[in-house]
């Protein structure tokens, strides 16, 4: 078992053979199920509040989203969460409203870093291993983003949430989530929305608006498809990994998705 290593290993060559045999057995049939073996979750922050009640962070919708991500998890799939923080502060908006724009994304970044902890003290709780690295170091609250260490968290079993985006101004949580994708190897970026794909048009405005089943990078920008911004788009292309546009609250859709399903829009160079 090529994976397996050091006293690991050992370990498991110490094992009766019909143990051994029915792990890789398993092993070989997991992978056979699923498309995308590490992916990288885009979430909206807005999706984790509540405009009724007024809460940034609604416990139901966070431990919906907690109880997708563990499905896909016990799949075999290695999960990797950037979440945005407009529930909480959007820097953009702030700009908007007299806040200087540095500083209102430096607020921005810190509410995707509280989003962070609130989905991993979700995922702990219904026992998901899961880790907090952030692009801005704050060791008390969480680890700093390294490449490495992401990888071996992977490799350990282990659900990593990147929050703090890039760690600089002007650049948004699509850019950050295209940006750790592309430096963990994910084999797909999924764009969890709450729109069942890309569309020509606003479907809730447009009634004549048709879905892609699928887009080319060149042709989503051209468009100018405001699903993702257009560094994200460019930073996804360069490094030739697939975004998946699809609706995050449609039953099963997050499984269906890593399996390699018809579900929502694919973006890529095909």
């Amino acid at each position: 078992m090529g994976s397996v290593k050091g006293k690991s290993k050992i370990i498991f060559e110490q094992l009766p053979f019909s143990i051994r045999f029915g792990i890789i057995c398993n092993v070989k049939k997991a992978s056979k199920k699923i498309k995308y073996g590490r992916i990288l979750l885009k979430l909206s922050g807005e999706v984790l509040g509540n405009r009724e009640t007024g809460e940034c962070i609604d416990p139901k919708n966070l431990a919906f989203m907690a109880e997708r991500v563990k499905k896909i998890h016990k799949m075999g799939v290695q999960v990797g969460i950037v979440l945005g923080g407009g529930n909480i502060f959007r820097g953009l908006t702030g700009a908007g409203k007299g806040v200087n724009r540095v500083t209102g994304d430096s607020m921005g970044m810190l509410a995707t870093i509280i989003n962070g902890l609130a989905m991993m003290n979700a995922l702990e709780s219904i026992g998901v291993p899961t880790r907090v690295m952030t692009s801005i170091e704050m060791p008390k609250l969480a680890e700093p983003f390294i490449q490495r260490k992401a990888l071996r968290h992977f490799e350990k079993g282990r659900v990593v949430i990147f929050a703090g985006g890039t760690g600089n101004p002007y650049f948004s949580t699509d850019s950050a989530a295209a940006l750790r994708a592309s430096e963990i190897g994910a084999e797909a970026l999924l764009k969890a929305t709450k729109v069942d794909g890309v569309y020509t048009a606003d479907p809730k405005k447009d009634p004549k608006a048709k879905k892609y089943a699928s887009l080319k990078y060149e042709t989503a920008l051209e468009k100018r498809l405001k699903v993702m911004d257009s560094a994200a788009f460019a930073l996804c292309m360069d490094n030739g990994i697939p975004i998946v546009v699809f609706d995050f609250f449609d039953g099963n859709a997050l499984e269906r998705v890593v399996k390699g399903d018809a579900v929502g829009t694919v973006v890529s160079d095909k």
